[in-house]
């Protein structure tokens, strides 16, 4: 017997310092569903993930998440127009730019250490082929 559908998934993303990662969010445009001094939701369109305050620095650096967009191009120009990477030290973004795997993606790091991807999603052409 099969086990019951999945209803939802969610990863525990670190934060070593929880407050500034929470604005950090939601000045990149997540909304804080709800929290408490132990963990937070935060969504994005209909994804969501629960941030902690955990922090180890070798899982920080090592910690990635995948955003998938319709248009990388306008994330980027909200980045650089909010002023996200001045605004939060240590944090970095790198303009996309196709991978050799055929997705654009743009870099984004986050005051803890954890590289975001943000992908654009493969549009097709007229004939159907990814363009």
């Amino acid at each position: 017997m099969d086990p019951s559908p999945v209803l939802d998934l969610k990863a525990f993303v670190p934060a070593r310092n929880f407050e500034l990662a929470k604005q950090f969010y939601q000045d990149l445009g997540f909304t804080l569903n709800w929290g408490s001094d132990q963990i937070a939701e935060l969504q994005i369109g209909s994804s969501r993930f629960l941030l902690q305050p955990f922090y180890v620095k070798d899982h920080a650096e090592n910690f990635m998440m995948s955003l998938m967009v319709e248009d990388v191009d306008e994330w980027w120009s909200h980045i650089e127009r909010i002023g996200l990477t001045k605004k939060y030290p240590g944090t970095s973004a790198k303009p996309p730019a196709m991978q050799p795997w055929g997705l654009r993606v743009l870099y984004l790091i986050d005051p803890t250490g954890i590289l975001w991807h943000i992908t654009e999603v493969k549009r097709a052409s007229p004939a159907g082929h990814p363009l």
